[in-house]
């Protein structure tokens, strides 16, 4: 048989968290055509990969990228990692379905200003992601608060019946076009003041479609478990599997509560489908927030409108220099972007080895000063936490990043290496690899990465800037 790629002699991890074993593995028509010791065929293109590990392309889960898979369809930030799938549409808001009568509501505007958000409906940003072509494959959220925003006037209240009704029809349409599932941003002001109930009718619809509840709790801080029980009787109730968005302690008061909270998600895990993802850093990042300002810990502002300025200082050193408090020195800021260093090191290393715990970035594209999460987050995984802290191996760190998470958003024939399965794959040297992107500078191709197929094409080696654009969109039950 001809082979369109054959990658010889390489070290497999499968992403099932099986172990390493050497093998060859072919690639026809997209798709992994055979794995085994010895393959005696010739092929289009052979890749020698002794010394190398070969593994399932990355899937983030956890992403913001929703415009960005439009606008910036290279996606190097990401495929340089050896990402292959991104999971947009998360912590309530997504491109699609939005309809705005003015400026995106925060934290929408996470996404793009006004003139982007192009999608009333969901089929729309389909059509609009195929077109573009992105480098890496594309699987979608729809945000509690993207269609709070299309059906209520003010988002400061809970949704009326009537309102909830035109809600959950809009929830319904998306998942027939395709959507994975939903998720909600609890936390901030455009859905805290949605009650259990309101949350609780958008889940039921997607119980009944079999699709997934994602869900940036209500509060990471003090309450954390309450908000967690919030999310565990709305999900058993409308019967939809529970991924909690980057589960952290957050605040220093809250510093190694990690046994507890893990302690708390194994119990539910033992009546009802629950999962997590963790971003493998002790920082946070987001809008700035005045309810998260603290002497505590530091707080780094990556941008702001009215004093651009003051980007890439600290809020204390801002609020030193205006001589005013710091929550004085937040609100003339707004709005603005942040880094919260809100996390102890102990927790991160808790939750991410947890085995229900995968892997997502949660990046911000649009920052001008962006987390370095962005562009480092799995080659930290593979370097930081498994290479050197040695939290868990490296077969259990791949499963982590591919086939649990393909299992969990229920990605059909992704996140293996398995003949049949999508030839998603990222070639790369153990030894070398390790994220190059800092705080300081964030935008840095990390190193050790050799090679990135997306759906069987070479999208990605190292100095090449022009990335291959094979993703394509994986809706909701598609094989």
């Amino acid at each position: 048989m001809q082979y369109d790629t054959l990658i010889q002699n390489a070290l497999v991890l499968d992403g099932t968290g099986g172990g390493v074993f050497r093998a060859n593995v072919a690639i026809a028509s997209g798709k992994i055509a055979a794995v085994a010791p010895h393959l005696e065929a010739s092929a289009n293109h052979t890749v020698d990969a002794e010394g190398l590990c070969l593994a399932p392309g990355f899937i983030d889960v956890h992403t913001h990228d929703d415009l960005n898979v439009i606008h910036n369809p290279h996606m190097l930030e990401k495929i340089s990692q050896g990402v292959t799938t991104v999971i947009v549409g998360n912590c309530g808001i997504s491109a699609s379905p939005v309809t705005l009568a003015g400026d995106p509501p925060d934290p929408l505007s996470l996404l793009g200003d006004n003139a982007q958000f192009q999608y009333p409906h969901f089929a729309n940003y389909v059509s609009a992601v195929q077109a573009a072509q992105p480098s890496v494959n594309v699987g979608a959220l729809v945000g509690h608060t993207a269609i709070r925003n299309n059906h209520m006037a003010r988002l400061d209240r809970a949704a009326t019946d009537a309102e909830l009704a035109a809600m959950t029809g809009q929830l319904q349409e998306a998942l027939q076009d395709g959507a994975l599932g939903m998720s909600s941003g609890l936390a901030y002001a455009s859905a805290k003041q949605s009650t259990t109930d309101e949350v609780l009718a958008m889940v039921k619809i997607l119980g009944e479609a079999g699709a997934v509840y994602t869900t940036h709790l209500r509060t990471e801080f003090d309450g954390v478990l309450e908000a967690m029980n919030e999310a565990f009787y709305t999900s058993h109730t409308g019967k939809a599997p529970l991924i909690i968005s980057h589960l952290k302690c957050a605040g220093k008061g809250n510093w190694g509560r990690s046994t507890e909270l893990l302690q708390h998600l194994e119990g539910a895990a033992q009546t009802q489908k629950v999962a997590c993802d963790c971003y493998p850093y002790a920082a946070s990042s987001s809008t700035l927030d005045l309810a998260q300002v603290t002497e505590d810990t530091d707080i780094f502002i990556t941008w702001s409108e009215p004093h651009p300025e003051h980007a890439g200082k600290t809020l204390g050193t801002i609020a030193a220099e205006w001589q005013v408090s710091l929550l004085q020195a937040a609100e003339r800021l707004q709005p603005a972007g942040a880094v919260y260093y809100c996390m102890s090191e102990q927790d991160v290393e808790n939750i991410l080895r947890y085995p229900r715990t995968m892997v997502g970035s949660d990046g911000l594209p649009n920052d001008p000063h962006p987390h370095p999460r962005l562009w480092g987050a799995f080659p930290r995984v593979l370097a930081h936490y498994c290479r050197e802290r040695k939290i868990f191996d490296l077969a259990t760190a791949i499963h982590k990043m591919t086939g649990l998470s393909a299992a969990e958003f229920r990605l059909p024939r992704r996140g293996e290496i398995r003949a049949g399965y999508w030839a998603d794959l990222v070639l790369f040297d153990a030894e070398k690899i390790q994220d190059t992107a800092t705080f300081a500078n964030p935008k840095q191709v990390a190193t050790g990465i050799q090679s990135v197929w997306v759906n069987g094409e070479l999208s990605y080696v190292p100095g090449q800037y022009k990335t291959g654009r094979n993703g394509q969109f994986l809706s909701r039950c598609q094989s």
